[in-house]
Protein backbone atom coordinates (compact mmCIF):
# COMPACT_ATOMS: atom_id res chain seq x y z
CA UNK A 1 0.00 0.00 0.00
CA UNK A 2 1.04 3.72 -1.08
CA UNK A 3 1.28 6.22 1.32
CA UNK A 4 -1.96 7.41 2.94
CA UNK A 5 -3.74 10.43 1.36
CA UNK A 6 -3.35 13.77 2.44
CA UNK A 7 -6.68 15.01 3.83
CA UNK A 8 -7.98 18.38 3.72
CA UNK A 9 -11.50 20.06 5.53
CA UNK A 10 -13.07 23.05 4.94
CA UNK A 11 -15.94 24.47 7.16
CA UNK A 12 -17.55 27.27 6.41
CA UNK A 13 -20.07 29.21 8.77
CA UNK A 14 -23.97 29.88 8.06
CA UNK A 15 -23.89 28.35 4.67
CA UNK A 16 -26.80 28.16 3.39
CA UNK A 17 -27.35 25.11 1.13
CA UNK A 18 -29.79 26.70 -1.49
CA UNK A 19 -26.81 29.43 -1.93
CA UNK A 20 -24.46 27.19 -3.40
CA UNK A 21 -24.22 27.27 -7.35
CA UNK A 22 -24.40 23.52 -7.62
CA UNK A 23 -27.45 23.20 -5.90
CA UNK A 24 -29.52 25.00 -7.66
CA UNK A 25 -31.48 27.36 -5.87
CA UNK A 26 -30.84 30.93 -5.91
CA UNK A 27 -28.26 32.75 -8.03
CA UNK A 28 -25.09 33.01 -6.34
CA UNK A 29 -21.98 32.53 -7.90
CA UNK A 30 -19.47 29.09 -6.29
CA UNK A 31 -17.67 27.85 -9.86
CA UNK A 32 -15.08 25.96 -7.09
CA UNK A 33 -17.22 24.46 -4.81
CA UNK A 34 -19.59 23.48 -8.37
CA UNK A 35 -16.37 22.12 -9.75
CA UNK A 36 -15.27 20.37 -6.31
CA UNK A 37 -18.85 18.89 -6.33
CA UNK A 38 -18.70 18.10 -9.74
CA UNK A 39 -15.34 15.69 -9.39
CA UNK A 40 -16.33 13.78 -5.90
CA UNK A 41 -19.74 13.06 -4.48
CA UNK A 42 -22.71 15.66 -3.65
CA UNK A 43 -24.69 14.96 -0.85
CA UNK A 44 -28.53 16.29 -1.14
CA UNK A 45 -29.75 16.08 2.45
CA UNK A 46 -26.79 16.57 4.68
CA UNK A 47 -28.31 18.41 7.85
CA UNK A 48 -26.54 19.84 11.09
CA UNK A 49 -27.26 18.10 13.92
CA UNK A 50 -26.96 21.49 16.23
CA UNK A 51 -27.30 24.52 14.30
CA UNK A 52 -24.94 26.77 16.26
CA UNK A 53 -21.22 27.24 16.31
CA UNK A 54 -19.48 25.81 19.35
CA UNK A 55 -21.73 22.95 20.11
CA UNK A 56 -21.40 21.85 16.61
CA UNK A 57 -17.42 22.01 16.16
CA UNK A 58 -17.36 20.08 19.69
CA UNK A 59 -19.35 17.62 18.02
CA UNK A 60 -17.18 17.41 15.00
CA UNK A 61 -14.27 16.92 16.67
CA UNK A 62 -15.61 14.30 19.05
CA UNK A 63 -17.77 12.48 17.02
CA UNK A 64 -20.65 13.04 19.03
CA UNK A 65 -24.11 14.56 19.96
CA UNK A 66 -22.98 17.51 22.57
CA UNK A 67 -25.89 16.79 24.48
CA UNK A 68 -24.04 13.67 25.60
CA UNK A 69 -21.11 15.94 27.04
CA UNK A 70 -23.15 19.08 28.16
CA UNK A 71 -22.00 21.75 25.28
CA UNK A 72 -25.51 23.34 24.45
CA UNK A 73 -24.46 26.66 23.92
CA UNK A 74 -22.16 29.11 22.42
CA UNK A 75 -19.35 29.29 25.45
CA UNK A 76 -19.07 33.34 24.58
CA UNK A 77 -22.83 34.19 25.50
CA UNK A 78 -22.26 35.08 29.17
CA UNK A 79 -23.49 31.66 30.15
CA UNK A 80 -21.26 29.19 32.08
CA UNK A 81 -21.19 26.38 29.91
CA UNK A 82 -19.50 23.09 29.48
CA UNK A 83 -17.11 22.56 26.29
CA UNK A 84 -15.47 19.92 25.24
CA UNK A 85 -12.25 18.82 27.32
CA UNK A 86 -8.90 17.89 25.91
CA UNK A 87 -9.31 14.71 27.67
CA UNK A 88 -12.05 13.72 25.38
CA UNK A 89 -12.01 11.52 22.15
CA UNK A 90 -10.68 13.32 19.60
CA UNK A 91 -10.31 11.78 16.10
CA UNK A 92 -8.16 14.56 15.12
CA UNK A 93 -5.69 13.69 18.39
CA UNK A 94 -5.56 9.68 16.38
CA UNK A 95 -4.82 11.00 13.22
CA UNK A 96 -1.30 12.47 14.63
CA UNK A 97 -0.39 9.60 16.50
CA UNK A 98 -0.85 7.52 13.22
CA UNK A 99 2.15 9.74 11.83
CA UNK A 100 -0.04 12.52 9.88
CA UNK A 101 1.19 16.67 9.75
CA UNK A 102 -1.80 18.85 11.36
CA UNK A 103 -2.59 22.04 10.93
CA UNK A 104 -5.65 23.63 12.01
CA UNK A 105 -6.66 27.41 10.70
CA UNK A 106 -9.43 29.73 11.09
CA UNK A 107 -12.33 29.48 13.16
CA UNK A 108 -12.03 27.47 16.67
CA UNK A 109 -15.05 27.64 19.05
CA UNK A 110 -14.30 24.44 20.68
CA UNK A 111 -12.86 25.53 23.80
CA UNK A 112 -12.13 28.97 25.24
CA UNK A 113 -9.16 27.93 26.80
CA UNK A 114 -7.62 25.85 24.88
CA UNK A 115 -6.27 25.78 21.40
CA UNK A 116 -6.44 22.87 18.55
CA UNK A 117 -3.14 21.58 19.81
CA UNK A 118 -4.65 20.39 22.69
CA UNK A 119 -6.97 18.18 20.61
CA UNK A 120 -4.64 16.54 18.10
CA UNK A 121 -3.17 19.36 15.63
CA UNK A 122 0.30 20.23 15.58
CA UNK A 123 -0.18 23.55 14.38
CA UNK A 124 -3.08 26.92 14.56
CA UNK A 125 -3.75 29.87 13.01
CA UNK A 126 -6.75 31.81 14.61
CA UNK A 127 -8.65 33.56 12.74
CA UNK A 128 -7.87 36.17 15.88
CA UNK A 129 -4.31 36.44 13.98
CA UNK A 130 -6.21 37.93 11.63
CA UNK A 131 -7.51 41.39 13.93
CA UNK A 132 -4.41 41.91 15.01
CA UNK A 133 -2.89 41.76 10.93
CA UNK A 134 -5.94 44.01 9.78
CA UNK A 135 -5.23 46.22 12.86
CA UNK A 136 -1.60 46.88 12.07
CA UNK A 137 -1.91 47.29 8.65
CA UNK A 138 -5.20 48.57 8.04
CA UNK A 139 -5.38 51.22 11.42
CA UNK A 140 -8.04 53.25 9.71
CA UNK A 141 -10.49 50.40 8.85
CA UNK A 142 -13.70 50.66 11.13
CA UNK A 143 -17.06 49.14 10.56
CA UNK A 144 -20.26 51.09 11.24
CA UNK A 145 -23.26 48.86 10.14
CA UNK A 146 -23.36 46.46 12.83
CA UNK A 147 -24.63 42.92 12.24
CA UNK A 148 -26.25 44.41 8.66
CA UNK A 149 -22.61 43.90 7.16
CA UNK A 150 -21.16 46.24 4.73
CA UNK A 151 -18.19 47.20 2.14
CA UNK A 152 -14.95 45.88 3.25
CA UNK A 153 -12.17 48.28 2.10
CA UNK A 154 -9.57 46.10 2.44
CA UNK A 155 -8.12 44.66 -0.65
CA UNK A 156 -9.02 40.57 -1.25
CA UNK A 157 -5.76 39.44 -0.73
CA UNK A 158 -5.53 40.81 2.55
CA UNK A 159 -9.04 39.84 3.69
CA UNK A 160 -9.64 37.59 6.05
CA UNK A 161 -10.85 34.44 3.79
CA UNK A 162 -7.73 35.27 1.57
CA UNK A 163 -5.19 35.54 4.71
CA UNK A 164 -6.46 32.43 5.70
CA UNK A 165 -6.60 30.65 3.23
CA UNK A 166 -2.86 31.72 2.71
CA UNK A 167 -1.63 30.27 5.99
CA UNK A 168 -3.37 26.84 5.14
CA UNK A 169 -1.34 26.74 1.57
CA UNK A 170 1.64 27.66 3.95
CA UNK A 171 1.00 24.83 5.63
CA UNK A 172 -0.18 22.36 3.11
CA UNK A 173 3.31 23.44 1.46
CA UNK A 174 5.23 22.87 4.54
CA UNK A 175 3.59 19.42 5.14
CA UNK A 176 4.01 18.43 1.17
CA UNK A 177 7.85 18.95 1.32
CA UNK A 178 7.80 17.07 4.74
CA UNK A 179 7.21 13.34 3.32
CA UNK A 180 4.37 12.64 5.16
CA UNK A 181 0.74 12.79 5.19
CA UNK A 182 -0.79 15.78 6.23
CA UNK A 183 -4.60 17.15 7.46
CA UNK A 184 -5.28 20.76 7.61
CA UNK A 185 -8.94 22.32 8.47
CA UNK A 186 -9.91 25.51 7.31
CA UNK A 187 -12.49 26.87 8.80
CA UNK A 188 -13.70 30.43 7.54
CA UNK A 189 -15.55 32.87 9.46
CA UNK A 190 -18.01 33.62 6.70
CA UNK A 191 -20.20 34.19 5.55
CA UNK A 192 -21.63 34.36 9.02
CA UNK A 193 -22.71 37.70 10.19
CA UNK A 194 -22.08 40.72 9.62
CA UNK A 195 -21.22 40.38 5.71
CA UNK A 196 -18.88 42.56 4.93
CA UNK A 197 -17.05 41.61 1.32
CA UNK A 198 -14.00 43.22 -0.43
CA UNK A 199 -14.15 44.03 -4.21
CA UNK A 200 -14.95 42.82 -6.72
CA UNK A 201 -17.37 40.86 -4.48
CA UNK A 202 -18.90 43.66 -2.52
CA UNK A 203 -20.35 44.73 -5.91
CA UNK A 204 -21.22 41.71 -7.61
CA UNK A 205 -25.01 41.25 -6.90
CA UNK A 206 -26.98 44.55 -7.36
CA UNK A 207 -29.28 44.64 -4.52
CA UNK A 208 -32.60 45.07 -6.99
CA UNK A 209 -31.46 41.23 -8.94
CA UNK A 210 -31.64 39.87 -5.81
CA UNK A 211 -34.85 37.44 -5.87
CA UNK A 212 -37.26 37.30 -2.98
CA UNK A 213 -37.02 34.29 -0.49
CA UNK A 214 -39.18 31.82 -1.48
CA UNK A 215 -40.51 31.59 2.33
CA UNK A 216 -40.38 35.70 2.67
CA UNK A 217 -44.33 35.72 2.99
CA UNK A 218 -44.69 34.44 6.67
CA UNK A 219 -47.42 35.06 8.62
CA UNK A 220 -46.08 33.51 11.69
CA UNK A 221 -49.75 32.41 12.40
CA UNK A 222 -49.67 29.34 14.74
CA UNK A 223 -46.12 30.10 14.70
CA UNK A 224 -44.27 29.78 18.20
CA UNK A 225 -44.35 33.37 19.49
CA UNK A 226 -40.80 33.41 20.02
CA UNK A 227 -40.27 33.47 16.46
CA UNK A 228 -42.21 36.93 16.46
CA UNK A 229 -39.79 38.21 18.98
CA UNK A 230 -37.03 37.59 17.36
CA UNK A 231 -37.56 40.24 14.90
CA UNK A 232 -38.14 42.60 17.99
CA UNK A 233 -34.80 41.28 19.41
CA UNK A 234 -32.87 42.28 16.12
CA UNK A 235 -35.20 45.35 15.33
CA UNK A 236 -35.92 44.11 12.43
CA UNK A 237 -40.03 44.28 12.56
CA UNK A 238 -41.04 46.63 10.06
CA UNK A 239 -38.29 45.55 7.27
CA UNK A 240 -39.38 45.35 4.12
CA UNK A 241 -37.84 43.28 0.96
CA UNK A 242 -36.48 46.41 0.08
CA UNK A 243 -34.58 46.31 3.57
CA UNK A 244 -33.55 43.37 3.19
CA UNK A 245 -32.43 43.07 -0.61
CA UNK A 246 -29.23 44.95 0.18
CA UNK A 247 -28.15 42.38 3.47
CA UNK A 248 -29.28 39.58 1.14
CA UNK A 249 -26.93 40.82 -1.95
CA UNK A 250 -23.91 41.01 0.68
CA UNK A 251 -24.57 37.94 1.96
CA UNK A 252 -24.42 36.57 -1.70
CA UNK A 253 -21.55 38.58 -2.27
CA UNK A 254 -19.57 36.56 0.91
CA UNK A 255 -20.31 33.35 -0.60
CA UNK A 256 -18.59 33.89 -3.85
CA UNK A 257 -15.75 35.66 -1.80
CA UNK A 258 -15.11 32.59 0.35
CA UNK A 259 -15.52 30.89 -2.95
CA UNK A 260 -12.92 32.10 -4.01
CA UNK A 261 -10.74 31.81 -1.51
CA UNK A 262 -11.31 27.87 -1.76
CA UNK A 263 -10.32 28.11 -4.99
CA UNK A 264 -7.23 29.40 -4.07
CA UNK A 265 -6.35 26.75 -1.98
CA UNK A 266 -7.90 24.17 -4.61
CA UNK A 267 -5.23 25.42 -7.18
CA UNK A 268 -2.45 25.45 -4.79
CA UNK A 269 -3.13 21.84 -4.10
CA UNK A 270 -2.84 21.68 -8.02
CA UNK A 271 0.83 23.60 -8.14
CA UNK A 272 2.18 21.47 -5.49
CA UNK A 273 1.36 17.93 -6.74
CA UNK A 274 -1.02 16.43 -4.19
CA UNK A 275 -4.31 17.57 -5.30
CA UNK A 276 -4.68 13.30 -6.70
CA UNK A 277 -3.69 12.48 -3.34
CA UNK A 278 -5.89 14.94 -1.12
CA UNK A 279 -9.45 14.02 0.20
CA UNK A 280 -10.96 17.32 0.28
CA UNK A 281 -13.91 17.71 2.53
CA UNK A 282 -16.29 20.99 1.77
CA UNK A 283 -19.15 21.97 4.41
CA UNK A 284 -20.70 24.18 7.16
CA UNK A 285 -21.30 24.05 10.87
CA UNK A 286 -25.10 25.27 9.61
CA UNK A 287 -26.93 27.94 7.70
CA UNK A 288 -28.74 31.26 7.95
CA UNK A 289 -32.07 32.77 7.87
CA UNK A 290 -30.76 36.40 5.96
CA UNK A 291 -34.28 37.45 5.86
CA UNK A 292 -36.03 34.34 5.18
CA UNK A 293 -38.97 33.74 6.99
CA UNK A 294 -38.39 37.54 7.55
CA UNK A 295 -35.90 36.53 10.38
CA UNK A 296 -32.34 37.08 10.98
CA UNK A 297 -29.34 35.04 11.70
CA UNK A 298 -30.39 31.22 12.84
CA UNK A 299 -31.78 31.05 16.52
CA UNK A 300 -35.23 29.49 17.66
CA UNK A 301 -35.85 27.50 14.22
CA UNK A 302 -35.31 24.60 12.87
CA UNK A 303 -36.24 25.78 9.06
CA UNK A 304 -34.29 24.31 6.14
CA UNK A 305 -32.84 27.31 5.76
CA UNK A 306 -30.62 27.05 9.25
CA UNK A 307 -30.06 22.97 9.21
CA UNK A 308 -29.88 21.89 5.75
CA UNK A 309 -26.01 22.29 4.86
CA UNK A 310 -23.87 21.71 1.79
CA UNK A 311 -21.84 18.48 2.00
CA UNK A 312 -19.00 17.44 -0.80
CA UNK A 313 -16.25 14.56 -0.62
CA UNK A 314 -13.48 14.36 -3.21
CA UNK A 315 -10.80 12.00 -3.80
CA UNK A 316 -10.02 12.01 -7.41
CA UNK A 317 -7.95 8.29 -7.88
CA UNK A 318 -10.33 6.32 -5.50
CA UNK A 319 -14.21 8.13 -5.90
CA UNK A 320 -15.65 8.36 -9.08
CA UNK A 321 -16.43 11.84 -9.56
CA UNK A 322 -19.64 13.13 -10.81
CA UNK A 323 -22.25 11.44 -8.17
CA UNK A 324 -25.12 12.81 -6.40
CA UNK A 325 -26.12 11.20 -3.33
CA UNK A 326 -29.79 11.20 -1.76
CA UNK A 327 -29.72 9.15 1.56
CA UNK A 328 -30.39 11.60 4.71
CA UNK A 329 -26.84 12.24 6.62
CA UNK A 330 -25.70 14.52 9.35
CA UNK A 331 -22.53 15.76 8.06
CA UNK A 332 -20.38 16.57 11.58
CA UNK A 333 -21.36 13.20 12.84
CA UNK A 334 -21.07 10.70 10.02
CA UNK A 335 -17.96 12.78 9.07
CA UNK A 336 -15.82 11.16 11.62
CA UNK A 337 -16.05 7.70 11.16
CA UNK A 338 -15.84 8.48 7.67
CA UNK A 339 -12.74 9.86 7.88
CA UNK A 340 -11.65 6.88 9.80
CA UNK A 341 -12.71 4.36 7.16
CA UNK A 342 -11.18 6.56 4.75
CA UNK A 343 -7.59 6.81 6.62
CA UNK A 344 -7.77 3.35 7.95
CA UNK A 345 -8.32 4.30 11.53
CA UNK A 346 -9.55 2.45 14.12
CA UNK A 347 -13.21 4.07 14.97
CA UNK A 348 -14.07 4.71 18.73
CA UNK A 349 -16.98 3.01 19.92
CA UNK A 350 -18.87 6.16 20.78
CA UNK A 351 -18.94 7.79 17.62
CA UNK A 352 -22.39 8.13 17.29
CA UNK A 353 -22.64 8.99 13.55
CA UNK A 354 -22.50 6.41 10.75
CA UNK A 355 -19.59 6.31 7.92
CA UNK A 356 -20.60 7.51 4.85
CA UNK A 357 -17.78 5.12 3.20
CA UNK A 358 -19.77 3.21 0.98
CA UNK A 359 -22.27 5.68 0.03
CA UNK A 360 -18.96 7.69 -1.78
CA UNK A 361 -18.49 4.44 -3.27
CA UNK A 362 -21.90 3.34 -4.31
CA UNK A 363 -21.72 -0.02 -2.44
CA UNK A 364 -25.36 -1.47 -1.62
CA UNK A 365 -26.54 -0.48 2.39
CA UNK A 366 -28.96 -2.06 4.35
CA UNK A 367 -31.37 0.13 6.43
CA UNK A 368 -29.77 3.49 5.84
CA UNK A 369 -31.55 6.01 8.19
CA UNK A 370 -34.64 7.75 6.87
CA UNK A 371 -34.96 10.80 8.60
CA UNK A 372 -32.84 13.09 10.63
CA UNK A 373 -32.94 14.67 14.36
CA UNK A 374 -31.56 17.93 14.71
CA UNK A 375 -31.54 19.95 17.99
CA UNK A 376 -31.58 23.49 19.51
CA UNK A 377 -30.52 24.70 23.25
CA UNK A 378 -31.43 28.32 23.47
CA UNK A 379 -28.93 31.14 22.61
CA UNK A 380 -28.24 35.28 22.89
CA UNK A 381 -31.08 36.04 23.52
CA UNK A 382 -32.58 33.39 26.16
CA UNK A 383 -32.93 29.72 26.40
CA UNK A 384 -35.37 27.99 23.99
CA UNK A 385 -35.37 24.01 23.72
CA UNK A 386 -36.43 22.74 19.99
CA UNK A 387 -35.89 18.75 18.99
CA UNK A 388 -36.50 18.12 15.16
CA UNK A 389 -37.45 14.78 13.00
CA UNK A 390 -37.23 15.31 9.48
CA UNK A 391 -37.81 12.62 6.45
CA UNK A 392 -38.78 13.27 3.18
CA UNK A 393 -42.52 14.23 3.55
CA UNK A 394 -42.75 15.94 7.07
CA UNK A 395 -40.77 18.12 9.62
CA UNK A 396 -42.07 17.83 13.12
CA UNK A 397 -40.43 20.23 15.84
CA UNK A 398 -40.85 19.67 19.36
CA UNK A 399 -40.47 23.45 21.08
CA UNK A 400 -40.91 22.52 24.58
CA UNK A 401 -42.29 25.86 26.23
CA UNK A 402 -44.16 26.96 23.24
CA UNK A 403 -46.72 25.06 20.29
CA UNK A 404 -45.09 22.69 18.53
CA UNK A 405 -44.76 22.46 14.11
CA UNK A 406 -45.66 20.29 11.55
CA UNK A 407 -45.02 21.22 8.53
CA UNK A 408 -46.08 18.85 4.96
CA UNK A 409 -43.00 19.36 3.05
CA UNK A 410 -44.55 17.89 -0.04
CA UNK A 411 -47.27 20.56 -0.10
CA UNK A 412 -45.70 23.69 1.88
CA UNK A 413 -41.81 23.17 0.94
CA UNK A 414 -41.75 26.66 2.18
CA UNK A 415 -42.47 25.86 6.02
CA UNK A 416 -45.31 28.43 6.06
CA UNK A 417 -48.26 26.42 7.73
CA UNK A 418 -47.63 24.60 11.13
CA UNK A 419 -50.22 22.24 10.69
CA UNK A 420 -49.94 20.51 14.33
CA UNK A 421 -53.48 21.24 14.95
CA UNK A 422 -54.65 19.37 11.66
CA UNK A 423 -57.30 16.20 11.93
CA UNK A 424 -55.31 14.68 9.09
CA UNK A 425 -51.69 14.93 10.46
CA UNK A 426 -52.72 13.58 13.84
CA UNK A 427 -51.69 9.87 13.67
CA UNK A 428 -48.65 11.20 11.80
CA UNK A 429 -47.40 13.41 14.20
CA UNK A 430 -48.39 10.58 17.31
CA UNK A 431 -45.90 8.33 15.56
CA UNK A 432 -43.22 11.01 14.72
CA UNK A 433 -43.43 12.10 18.55
CA UNK A 434 -42.37 8.30 19.84
CA UNK A 435 -39.73 8.19 17.20
CA UNK A 436 -38.47 11.46 18.17
CA UNK A 437 -38.54 10.27 21.84
CA UNK A 438 -37.11 7.21 20.89
CA UNK A 439 -33.75 8.43 19.40
CA UNK A 440 -33.64 10.82 21.74
CA UNK A 441 -33.30 8.65 24.88
CA UNK A 442 -30.81 6.47 22.85
CA UNK A 443 -28.76 8.93 22.03
CA UNK A 444 -28.13 9.89 25.05
CA UNK A 445 -30.36 13.18 25.48
CA UNK A 446 -31.16 13.78 28.60
CA UNK A 447 -33.98 16.24 27.66
CA UNK A 448 -36.60 13.23 27.82
CA UNK A 449 -34.39 11.66 30.62
CA UNK A 450 -37.50 12.43 33.41
CA UNK A 451 -41.02 12.10 33.69
CA UNK A 452 -42.33 15.19 33.07
CA UNK A 453 -40.77 15.96 29.37
CA UNK A 454 -41.01 12.54 28.80
CA UNK A 455 -44.97 12.73 28.64
CA UNK A 456 -44.97 16.12 27.40
CA UNK A 457 -43.45 14.66 24.27
CA UNK A 458 -44.68 11.17 23.84
CA UNK A 459 -48.20 12.09 24.97
CA UNK A 460 -48.40 15.33 23.24
CA UNK A 461 -49.31 16.87 26.26
CA UNK A 462 -49.19 20.46 25.39
CA UNK A 463 -51.83 22.82 25.20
Amino acid sequence: MGQQPNLLIVVVDQQRYDCIGFAGGYPVRTPNIDKLARGGVWFTRAFSHIPLCSPARQSFINGRRPETFGALWNYDNGLKVSALHPESYAWPRELQKSGYQTGYVGKWNVHPSFDPTAYGYDHCVSDRSYLVFQAEKYPEVHFSKGFFGERNPIPLGDSQTHWLASKAIHLMEEYSQNGRPWHVRVDFPEPHLPCRPSAPFSGLYAPNAVPVWHNFQETFEQKPYIQRQQLLNWGIEDFTWDDWAPIVSRYYGMVSQVDDAIGVMLNALEQLGVAEDTIVIFTADHGDLCGAHKMMDKHYVLYDDVVRVPLVVRWSTKIDPGQTCDPFVYNLLDLPPTICDLLGLEKHDALQGRSLFPLLFSQSVSNWRDHVVSTYNGQQFGLYTQRMLRTTRYKYVWNTTDVDEFYDLAKDPDELVNAIYEPEYQAVIERYRRQLYDELLTSGDGLVNNPWMKRQLLYGRKL
